[in-house]
């Protein structure tokens, strides 16, 4: 009888909370992995990738973003199964890279697109994001209707890969040109069936917007983030997680709303030692915004 009571005590607290607070029913805590994007440590990756990705791990992240791929130099030096090895026995895996991709964007090279795609799934990856658009490819807003087009194709080639397709974005694309912007483009003229975005909130910031808003207005849209904070005395520049002009608790709040699975810390420029700089970013990550994080 006890057991009953407390069930139906149970219960009726529950149906309460449904309708006062749904979203703390169906918004559970999930605890993200702390990632970095290997560009932050350029200066040093290419002299010696085994040794970085070494202290990456002892850092305390999980997680790396690749950057720069070819075809001849591949991972600074490793052939991505080579790489992927090296990952594994730092306790570490990628679960995106950001991939040059423009021959295929402007001249239509597949072959471009089919290497780049056999480099992600071969290391382990899950999103294959476009870092940049060069300026000649996004002057005109027919031009901004031209890439959600070739997005799209190429979304769909990379999804039959087993693979999704981003797009990273700076602040440029927040320019207005002739009434429209190339994110809106992008945003409402993509496929969300074949097409994510990787948010780098620092350069939406950095632009004037809010990234609340954003997630807001096109929610599940921002699977990936770049949590990268702004130095408050000059904003032209980055700190260390935590340090910053931006709240990242706050919006973490929306994580869910803006559909996140993977949070990656980037740092372009450093006042302090670089390995000492992105521990502290870590740690912060971990303690105040991955681990158990109620997303709503």
């Amino acid at each position: 009888m006890t057991h009953r009571r407390d069930f139906v005590k149970q219960a009726g607290a529950l149906a309460a909370l449904a309708c006062l607070k749904p979203d703390l029913l169906l918004a559970a805590p999930v605890a993200y992995r702390a990632g970095i994007q290997l560009y932050s440590l350029r200066d040093y990756i290419g002299q010696n990738p085994k040794n970085v990705l070494a202290k990456v791990a002892k850092a305390g992240y999980q997680e790396v973003e690749t950057y720069g791929y070819s075809p001849e130099k591949h991972f600074w030096g490793l052939k991505p199964a080579e790489f992927k090895a090296v990952l594994a026995s730092n306790g570490l895996t990628t679960p995106r890279g950001h991939y040059d991709l423009g021959g295929y964007l402007r001249e239509g090279k597949e072959a471009q697109l089919d290497a780049t795609i056999a480099a992600a799934k071969a290391c382990g990856q899950q999103y294959l994001i476009i870092p940049y658009l060069d300026e000649k490819l996004r002057a005109t807003p027919a031009d901004f209707k031209n890439l959600a087009t070739k997005f799209d194709k190429a979304g769909v080639r990379c999804k039959s890969a087993g693979l999704r397709l981003g797009y990273h974005n700076h602040d440029f694309e927040f320019k207005s040109v002739e009434g429209t912007t190339l994110y809106n483009v992008l945003l409402t003229e993509t496929d969300p069936a074949v097409v994510d975005f990787e948010l780098d909130i620092y350069w939406v910031v950095r632009a004037g917007q809010d990234p609340i808003k954003l997630m807001q207005a096109h929610p599940k849209r921002f699977p990936l983030w770049h949590v990268k904070d702004m130095d408050k005395a000059k904003p032209n520049l980055n700190t260390e997680i935590g340090s910053g002009s931006i709240d990242y608790r706050k919006i973490m709040a929306y994580a869910t709303t803006a559909g996140l699975k993977h949070a990656i810390m980037e740092q372009e420029n450093f006042a302090l030692d670089a390995y000492q700089s992105i521990t502290q970013s870590a740690a912060y990550m971990r303690k105040n915004l991955l681990a158990a994080t109620r997303k709503g």
